[in-house]
C-alpha cells in the first residue's frame, strides 16, 4: 500500500521541520518527504492549507474495558482517539479488574490488535486492585509490555510503598504516571474551593490536595532516580514545582488537560430545566455535572499559569485524561456524580483554538506537546515522521471554523462542557502504520 500526502505543511518536531512538502509513504513507513514528488500512489490525499503532523499520543485514557464497558469500549476509544488524530493511546488501569497483572494486560492488547483502529498501550497499575496496600506484579506487567506504571484515579497514600514502586520503576527504566490527590484532604469536595463554590453552595477542593502530594512524589523522584510523569495538572504552584526541580535536574515531566486550559470554575453554571426541559436534567441537579472533573476546574490565575507553564515548556505534555460516563451516572447533583469528562475528540481544536491562536504555542510546539514529547517521555519510537520512520500522521486543518456537537462523538459517552462551543481547527485525516483509519466526512 502506498500513499502520498501533497502540498501540506510538514511540522516534524524530531527534525524541527516546518515547511510545505510532499510526504510519500510505503508498506507503512515515511519513504520519502520533499517538494513536488512524483510518485505513483494507491492513494492521494491533497493537505493544501492543512498541518501534516505527527500522529497524537495520548498518555492518558480511560478505555474502561474491562469491566465498564456501557461507558467505553476498547472499540469505541479507539476510534474517538482517530477521529481526534490520535494514533497512539495509552489506557489507565482503574478498570474491573484492575490491570494489576499480565493477564489482564494481555487481554487489552489482544483486544485492540483486533479492533485495529490505533495502538494501544496498556499501562500497568501500582498496587494489586489499587488498594495501596501491596505492589502489583510489575515486572510481570513490564514483560507483558506495559511502559508505565500508575494508580491513576488515585494516589498511593502510603509513601514507603509508592518509594518502593519508584524503586522498582527506576531499575525497570519506565516512568511512573502520577495521579496526585490527598484523599484525606478531599473530605467530599465537588469543585475548586473559591468565590464560586461558595456562591452554588458546593462542598470544595483546595489547590493543596493537589500540591502536597506532587511535593512528596517529586521529593521521592529525586530520592529514587525514578522518571515521574505528573498527570492531569491543573494549580498556580504545580507548574512552579516542576519548574524548580528541572532545576535540580529531577526526571520530572508533566502534562495538562485542555479542558484545565480552557475552562475555570466560574464556568460552572447552575441548571433549570424548566430553560431548556429537552437537556432532560435530573431534578435533583444542582450544577452541570460535565463540569465536574477531578481535579477540578480552577481559578483564572491558576489557568493563566498552566498556558505559561506550556509556552514556556515546563509543561511538556498535553493529554486528555479521557473519563467517558454514561448519562444516567452525570445526570444527577454534583455530589453523586462521577468526576470526569471525555476529551480525545475535542483535545486537538481545544489546543489549537486556545492556545495557537491565544499566542502561547506555535503550531511546531503544538506538534511536541501532543506527539514528540509524549513519545519521549514513554520511550517509544513513534512521534517523528521523518523517512523510515513508521507512518503515524495526522492532517489538521487550521483554518476550519465550527461547533464542537457531542452527538458526533464516537465515544460511546457523550459527557463534555464543550458542547456547542465554537472552535477553530480539525483534524481532517487520521493514518495509523500508513493506513486511513479516519477520514473527515465531507
Amino acid at each position: 500500500m502506498t500513499l502520498l500526502i501533497k502540498n501540506g505543511q510538514v511540522i516534524n518536531p524530531a527534525t524541527e521541520m516546518d515547511e510545505i512538502a510532499d510526504v510519500y509513504v510505503e508498506d507503512g513507513k515515511v519513504a520519502e518527504i520533499g517538494k513536488g514528488l512524483k510518485k505513483k500512489a494507491d492513494r492521494v490525499i491533497d493537505a493544501k492549507g492543512c498541518f501534516v503532523m505527527p500522529g497524537f499520543i495520548d498518555m492518558h485514557v480511560h478505555l474502561r474495558d474491562p469491566g465498564f464497558e456501557q461507558k467505553e469500549t476498547i472499540e469505541t476509544g479507539c476510534k474517538a482517539a482517530a477521529h481526534g488524530g490520535y494514533t497512539t493511546i495509552l489506557a489507565m488501569p482503574n478498570t474491573k479488574p484492575v490491570v494489576d497483572n499480565a493477564d489482564v494486560v494481555k487481554y487489552v492488547q489482544n483486544k485492540a490488535k483486533a479492533v485495529g483502529v490505533v495502538n494501544v498501550l496498556q499501562v500497568g497499575a501500582i498496587t494489586k486492585g489499587q488498594q495501596g496496600k501491596e505492589l502489583a506484579d510489575i515486572e510481570g506487567m513490564v514483560a507483558a509490555g506495559i511502559p508505565a506504571i500508575s494508580e491513576d484515579g488515585k494516589s498511593v497514600m502510603n509513601a514507603q510503598l509508592y518509594r518502593e514502586a519508584m524503586q522498582k520503576a527506576a531499575e525497570l527504566n519506565i516512568p511512573v504516571l502520577a495521579h496526585c490527590e490527598d484523599i484525606n484532604m478531599v473530605n467530599g469536595g465537588v469543585m475548586n474551593q473559591d468565590e464560586k463554590s461558595k456562591e452554588l453552595g458546593l462542598k470544595g477542593i483546595t489547590n493543596a490536595v493537589e500540591d502536597i502530594i506532587t511535593a512528596r512524589d517529586i521529593m521521592l523522584s529525586k530520592e529514587t532516580g525514578a522518571r515521574l510523569h505528573l498527570c492531569h495538572c491543573s494549580t498556580y504552584e504545580s507548574v512552579d514545582m516542576v519548574k524548580h526541580a528541572k532545576m535540580e535536574n529531577i526526571k520530572v515531566s508533566a502534562e495538562v488537560c485542555p479542558h484545565h486550559f480552557t475552562l475555570t470554575s466560574d464556568d460552572i453554571h447552575k441548571i433549570d430545566a424548566s430553560v431548556d426541559p429537552t437537556h432532560q436534567i435530573s431534578i435533583e441537579a444542582d450544577a452541570d455535572t460535565n463540569y465536574k472533573m477531578n481535579p477540578p476546574l480552577r481559578t483564572r490565575r491558576d489557568v493563566e499559569r498552566l498556558k505559561e507553564g506550556l509556552r514556556d515548556g515546563i509543561m511538556e505534555v498535553i493529554s486528555t485524561d479521557h473519563a467517558p460516563h454514561t448519562f444516567e451516572e452525570k445526570n444527577t447533583s454534583m455530589a453523586k456524580a462521577p468526576f470526569g469528562i471525555v476529551g480525545l475528540e475535542t483535545a486537538a481544536c481545544l489546543t489549537y483554538s486556545e492556545l495557537v491562536l491565544g499566542g502561547y504555542l506555535t503550531p511546531m510546539q503544538m506538534a511536541e506537546k501532543m506527539s514528540y514529547n509524549p513519545a519521549r517521555i514513554v520511550g517509544i519510537d513513534k512521534g517523528d515522521i521523518e523517512p523510515g520512520k513508521v507512518a503515524d500522521i495526522v492532517i489538521f486543518d487550521p483554518k476550519k471554523e465550527y461547533t464542537i456537537d457531542k452527538n458526533e462523538f464516537a465515544s460511546k459517552s457523550k459527557n463534555t462542557p464543550f458542547h456547542g462551543r465554537k472552535v477553530t481547527g480539525k483534524v481532517r485525516t487520521t493514518i495509523v502504520n500508513g493506513t486511513v483509519v479516519y477520514e473527515e466526512k465531507k
